[in-house]
């Protein structure tokens, strides 16, 4: 198993993908969670004075310009995940590793724990962007940026988990679906389209809102505890609904039902 992950980790670290990933991550991220922050932090009193307006308490606007690093930047884990597998079956390196670890279950395995930490520094990255940049200009608008308070840096933990299990996930819909092409589509057409469809529609009546609560975007904002999304009803019946850790749950239930429907199936198949 530690030769398998050393082996994944030098497949990572030897390419460009991750970093480059990793520096769209920081702008999109960084430039998001400073819109933001300036946005609802210059119009609060507005914003309270407008009946019609969303209202966002003072205390809550940290942990919503925060927490972009998952509103916004999970899908970059997520892909990351899926590449880090259908790029190994487009360019067949899967072939000398299956010789080197005939065990493919243990490849599989070693390659979602070196992923998953992979993801975590993602999460890292992202937080500082969104607290490098969302923190300065919450405080130019009058507004704290709680860096001082423990529930911030928990927040901070949460995202850093979410991001490592988003990255798990896309391992698992890279295995499931080998084909490189088709699995970006899916991961694109499902976070950016049908899931805040779904999400949204489920938040209609109560009873569907019970059900779109354990949706992927749904149970990862549950585990960060904090979104912008569901801070301005996108789901706001119930889309957060589930704590933290049941969110957690959610996540890695997914991870798991994924990798073991790809290892069963398309991983089990020559790749030659």
């Amino acid at each position: 198993m530690i030769a398998a992950m050393r082996s994944e980790t030098l497949k990572l670290v030897t390419v460009r993908l991750w970093w480059i990933l990793a520096l769209i991550l920081l702008g999109y991220v960084g430039f998001t969670a400073g819109l933001l922050a300036g946005l609802f932090g210059a119009l609060g009193n507005q914003l309270a004075a407008s009946p019609g307006a969303p209202q966002l308490p003072p205390e809550s606007l940290p942990a919503i310009v925060y927490s972009t690093t998952t509103a916004v930047g999970y899908v970059f884990p997520l892909i990351f995940g899926a590449l880090a597998v259908t790029g190994e079956f487009r360019y067949q390196t899967l072939t000398p590793t299956f010789l080197a670890e005939p065990r493919r279950g243990v490849v599989l395995a070693a390659k979602l724990v070196v992923v998953g930490v992979a993801g975590a520094i993602f999460g890292v990255v992202g937080l500082v962007a969104s607290m490098g940049i969302g923190a300065p200009v919450l405080a130019l608008t009058g507004n704290d940026g709680a860096l001082g308070s423990s529930e911030t840096w928990l927040l901070a933990v949460r995202i850093v988990l979410a991001m490592a299990l988003w990255a798990v996930i896309g391992v698992g819909v890279g295995s499931l679906i080998p084909n490189q092409i088709a699995s970006i589509i899916v991961v694109l057409a499902f976070t950016q389209f049908v899931e805040p469809i779904l999400r949204f529609g489920t938040s209609i009546w109560d009873w569907t809102a019970q059900i779109g609560q354990f949706l992927p975007g749904s149970a990862g904002d549950s585990l960060v505890g904090a979104s912008f999304f569901t801070s301005f009803g996108a789901g706001a019946a119930g889309a957060v609904s589930l704590e933290w850790w049941q969110g957690g749950l959610v996540l890695v239930a997914y991870a798991i039902v994924l990798s073991l429907a790809g290892l069963a199936t398309s991983w089990r198949r020559d790749v030659t």
